[in-house]
């Protein structure tokens, strides 16, 4: 029986273009690599049985791309619709478990704090929506929607009247500018806050240092040796802390966290010390301010907003305590604790640089623009849509 002619393939420049990129394009699935080169070679003139040979197919798919470009051109590379098994649910039964993922389950009645799959299609199935959905396919509906209300991140309001004054004034201190002036050599930036409840847990069973294929092991029983405070200033821009140990938190503790800076050099005769502190109970508010004023007359402190301790650099270096010094620990008394967190000041202070602060008051104003937005399009809106 007689074989067809090959259909004569022949190519436009921007054809010939979009071919070569399809067929030797690195990000190119290999299906579409591999027509776009059947109808690269078609179009040179080769025969099907030649193609097959070199592509490394049977002739009958050289046969068929070839003259499926042919019809269609470009159009002509890619899959056809294929019928398939009719779908399961109609697109209202979608939109009804997507509607009900975007509510909170308690405004609907449900005693649950957030969706996950399995409850949505119980769910699902107990209000007649459908008589029976697996959680696999709710998850494919949501992922298409790229919804995942078994998810939650928290957030707080501003609700400091000046945030925007005192985060600027903060984050120009960190630019070395006091009230529009650029600050003299003989002027420092403090950051200084309290680390509470550094607790002493001595291990019923030794840590085992880690080996090959083990990593360390800490014994998840512990007994109580008592708790301390751990205070710590930090000089901004010249990258050095100060830190101590007390039994607890307060005002008095931190005024020798103030003593223990202010009676050293060179901030002992320094133009003027200027203190960044949060809005914590040791150092709140005016009473604070005029008491550090009058023990030391070139001190100045400077409160970050309420609810922005991120703004206050001490806060980076007592993360860097939590995952170095604190966690995991096995201490077998408070004496242990304070000689470990005095070593690691040393230590830190040896090779220490100043942080890469990159939060400008740029930053500031977007971050509080979009603020204002997200607040303007939620004002007192609900999930739930309200009666008709």
């Amino acid at each position: 029986m007689p074989v067809a002619a090959a259909c004569p393939i022949a190519l436009a420049a921007g054809e010939r273009h979009r071919l070569k990129k399809m067929a030797w394009g690195h990000k190119t699935e290999y299906r579409l690599r591999l027509r776009a080169q059947i109808v690269l070679h078609a179009a040179q003139g080769l025969a099907n049985a030649r193609i097959a040979e070199r592509v490394g197919v049977h002739v009958d798919t050289v046969r068929t791309w070839r003259g499926r470009f042919a019809e269609a051109r470009l159009p002509g590379l890619a899959d056809r619709k294929r019928p398939g098994r009719p779908p399961s649910f109609t697109a209202l039964q979608t939109a009804q478990i997507t509607a009900l993922a975007c509510q909170l389950p308690a405004e609907t009645g449900v005693p649950l704090s957030r969706w996950s799959c399995p409850e949505l299609a119980r769910e699902a199935a107990e209000r007649g929506i459908a008589t029976f959905l697996s959680a696999s396919t709710v998850r494919r509906w949501l992922a298409r929607d790229a919804l995942k209300p078994w998810q939650h991140r928290s957030w707080i309001f501003i609700t400091d009247a000046g945030f925007r004054t005192k985060a600027e004034r903060v984050l120009d201190l960190y630019a070395r500018t006091w009230q529009g002036k650029p600050l003299d050599t003989d002027e420092y930036v403090i950051s200084a806050d309290e680390k509470t409840s550094v607790q002493t847990r001595c291990r019923c069973h030794p840590t085992l240092a880690p080996g090959q294929a083990r990593a360390m092991r800490v014994n998840h029983t512990y007994g109580r040796g008592g708790a301390l405070a751990y205070l710590a200033a930090y000089d901004v821009h010249h990258a050095q802390i100060f830190g101590r140990t007390e039994p607890c938190t307060g005002i008095e503790p931190f005024m020798n966290l103030v003593t223990q800076v202010m009676d050293q050099e060179p901030y002992a005769s320094a133009k003027r010390v200027l203190w960044i502190v949060d809005n914590g109970s040791s150092h709140r508010g005016k009473k604070a301010t005029d008491r550090l004023s009058a023990a030391f007359p070139n001190a100045v402190m400077v409160h970050t907003p309420v609810h922005a301790s991120w703004l206050n650099q001490v806060e980076i270096y007592f993360s860097v305590v939590q995952r170095k010094v604190v966690s995991p620990n096995d201490f077998t008394d408070l004496a242990q604790v304070r000689d470990r967190l005095r070593a690691f000041e040393d230590r830190y202070n040896a090779t220490t640089q100043p942080f890469q602060w990159k939060f400008t008051t740029s930053d500031l104003d977007d971050l509080l623009a979009r603020l204002d937005r997200h607040t303007a399009d939620h004002h007192d809106q609900s999930s739930v849509a309200p009666a008709a």
